[in-house]
């Protein structure tokens, strides 16, 4: 176990438990950075890490808040498991092209993390409106989640929404959090924060599942990594958790948020 990924892994779940974001989003700038690891083993570390811990928040948004929309997490997963399979498809036969693969990674996670920074911009308006206009009320869990299109297109923008995220996931590890929030708050402006968090929460798991376990085929993984960020993560989101109530949300985000976007300027001018 190396301690300097352990403090690391502590800084991120630190953050993450939090704001409730900034997971791939953070680590993998880090581990690319600050300890010169691929971008293509950054991300597929990243992944399996993601999926570990995603996991135990599934257990409490579904087991104790009851917050899992399952028909919306089947629709994004319709589209972006297809999609991460199709992506790691095309990345294993341009193994060939190190260096052009690596490039498309290293580009592919920069405009990632400029579109999760403008995502948590949009997330607060989003929520700001939709609380002013009476549509979000989370103390009331019985509201319906009908989305803002007909029944029928709102099953193709859902599935296309989670086709963008398989993609964009599979390559940079970013964008199943925040991404995956801001596309809810927009398609079910009638589904409470909670639900909201609990089923993005739900689907990201399967999704980084495949995307990892894709990138463990191609031997972007570090088994020691993934340990010693687990060690340190697992206490951060702890206390994290427990910090946010303390921490005001509108001071936090914007720093977030410009931390990302200097990041993902800096790898898609790379």
């Amino acid at each position: 176990m190396n301690l300097l990924y352990t403090a690391s892994g502590f800084g991120v779940g630190l953050l993450v438990g939090i704001t409730g974001v900034g997971g791939g989003s953070l680590m993998t700038p880090l581990l690319v950075f600050l300890f010169g690891f691929k971008p293509a083993v950054a991300v597929g570390t990243d992944l399996l890490y993601a999926a570990i811990t995603k996991t135990a928040g599934v257990f409490v948004h579904h087991g104790k808040h009851g917050s899992v929309d399952w028909r919306i997490v089947k629709l994004l997963a319709l589209g972006s498991l297809p999609f991460a399979g199709l992506t790691l498809y095309v990345l294993k036969n341009l193994m060939a092209v190190g260096k052009e693969v690596t490039g498309v990674i290293t580009f592919t996670l920069g405009v990632a993390l400029l579109l999760t920074a403008l995502a948590l911009l949009v997330r607060s308006v989003l929520l700001h409106r939709a609380a002013k206009n009476g549509e979000i009320d989370d103390e009331h869990s019985n509201l319906d989640n009908s989305g803002r299109f007909s029944p029928r297109w709102e099953k193709i923008a859902t599935v296309a929404t989670g086709a963008v995220l398989g993609v964009l996931v599979t390559l940079s590890s970013v964008g199943a959090g925040a991404l995956g929030t801001v596309a809810l708050l927009f398609l079910y402006p009638k589904m409470t924060t909670l639900k909201i968090v609990g089923t993005d929460l739900a689907h990201a798991i399967p999704l980084t599942a495949v995307a990892g376990l894709g990138h463990l085929s191609l031997g972007n993984f570090d088994l020691e990594l993934l340990g010693s960020l687990l060690l340190g993560s697992v206490p951060g989101i702890w206390v994290g958790s427990h910090l946010s109530a303390k921490i005001p949300e509108y001071f936090l985000r914007p720093v977030l948020a410009t931390l990302l976007l200097v990041i993902g300027l800096k790898f898609v001018m790379q």
